[in-house]
């Protein structure tokens, strides 16, 4: 019978170096010679080190065994299971439970003198670090970043110089490993403090590539990273994955805004008019719609080609061009207090969400997205209260 988690390898595998040996740990050895008690189907056995309220993921293969205790060998290729979590959380959903457990894991079998790879227990994140390191022997050093990215955690100190440390002793890898070298992300760089590291756990920082998948080219040369390994780049298609996240995260204010837009929409001299609402909702409607497709779209596509440092005045530029076209849209049926309400709503919103955007470029530092936004926020919202003035008064004029 086929041991349904055993590992098919892509390569050889590699005996163990130095003093830590290495075996595996697969279902079947811990399945008597005889037909196990549920039948031949071993679907509904329990997995090696399964334990009472956790879970194992898919991608769990089997168990290493080491000096620290047995450690999870993971896939290197990913399922359709992952790709469909990877789109789904791509698109915000689940996104802030997407995350693996803390600790270590590894892939292939490595021995005492693999590398240590460091990374984020966010999940998207594992899967590109799991994913280059295929066909290689290495250890997964996942550090607990509450379903972060290396960048944002590294920023926010979930991914710093004690979560290091303190992970390093929780998995005993002094036990595990011969050397004393940890591959850190180079963009966790803003959290961690080398020297402390080395202090706290005796373990020397090598700053890794900007990218997940130069990793395997990066061991392959030495733990040494070529000039555009350590570039940070933005392209079109980076920005362009980031869009479904930004406008998703504004499912429930929609439908506030929505509401109130037709409230405001009704209001006139006869006190409230469902008809007027109605109509009237149409127009905002499309102020809405083109706001959000220049700010949350357009902004980011042609970012690097708007004008002005701040995201919120390259938002403004978007908007403007956007709100020109509803003002052609409606020209004919809205009266000049309309046609100001719709223009001033369409560029605070786009500014808005370009300026929201700031938080997923590496354009700008912390300290630079509190100083725009400080000064945009005041800005925008005296626009909208326009808007709104304007909005009411042309149901009273009408």
């Amino acid at each position: 019978m086929t041991d349904p988690f055993k590992t098919r390898d892509c390569c050889p595998s590699k005996s163990s170096a130095g003093g830590c040996e290495t075996s595996t740990i697969s279902l079947m050895d811990h399945m008597p010679s005889n037909e196990p008690c549920c039948g031949p189907d071993l679907a509904c056995a329990s997995r090696p080190d399964e334990r009472p309220g956790y879970i194992l993921w898919h991608f769990v293969d089997k168990f290493i065994r080491t000096p620290a205790g047995p450690v999870p060998q993971v896939q290197t290729q990913l399922t359709r299971r992952d790709v469909r979590g990877n789109l789904a959380v791509r698109l915000g959903i689940n996104r802030f439970e997407y995350k693996v457990a803390p600790g270590l894991y590894c892939v292939g079998t490595p021995g005492a003198e693999a590398p240590v790879v460091v990374t984020a227990n966010y999940k998207l994140t594992f899967d590109a670090v799991r994913r280059s390191l295929h066909c290689r022997d290495a250890w997964i050093l996942v550090l607990e970043t509450h379903g972060i990215n290396v960048w944002c955690a590294a920023g926010k100190g979930t991914f710093g110089t004690q979560e290091i440390i303190r992970r390093v002793k929780a998995t005993e890898l002094a036990q595990v490993v011969n050397h004393r070298r940890l591959i850190v992300p180079q963009l966790g760089a803003v959290g961690v403090a080398a020297h402390l590291v080395s202090k706290g756990c005796g373990f020397k920082v090598i700053w890794g590539p900007v990218r997940a998948e130069d990793l395997n080219e990066f061991l392959a040369a030495g733990n040494k990273a070529g000039p555009q390994m350590r570039k940070v780049t933005f392209t079109l298609w980076e920005r362009l994955v980031l869009v479904p996240v930004e406008i998703n995260n504004l499912g429930r204010h929609l439908l506030w805004l929505t509401l109130a837009l037709f409230v405001l929409s009704g209001i006139g001299g006869g006190i409230f008019s469902i008809t007027a609402a109605l109509e009237r909702s149409v127009m905002g409607l499309a102020a809405v719609a083109a706001g959000i497709l220049a700010g949350a779209v357009a902004a980011p596509v042609l970012l690097p080609w708007l004008p002005g440092r701040a995201f919120a005045v390259k938002g403004t530029v978007t908007g403007a061009v956007a709100g020109l076209l509803v003002l052609i849209l409606f020209w004919a049926r809205a009266g000049t207090l309309e046609l100001l309400a719709l223009l001033c709503f369409t560029v605070a919103l786009s500014s808005f969400l370009a300026m929201n955007f700031t938080g997923s470029t590496p354009f700008t530092s912390p300290t630079g997205v509190e100083k725009e936004m400080r000064k945009a926020i005041p800005v925008q919202l005296l626009a909208v209260g326009l808007s709104a003035v304007a909005w009411i008064g042309a149901g009273f004029a009408g």
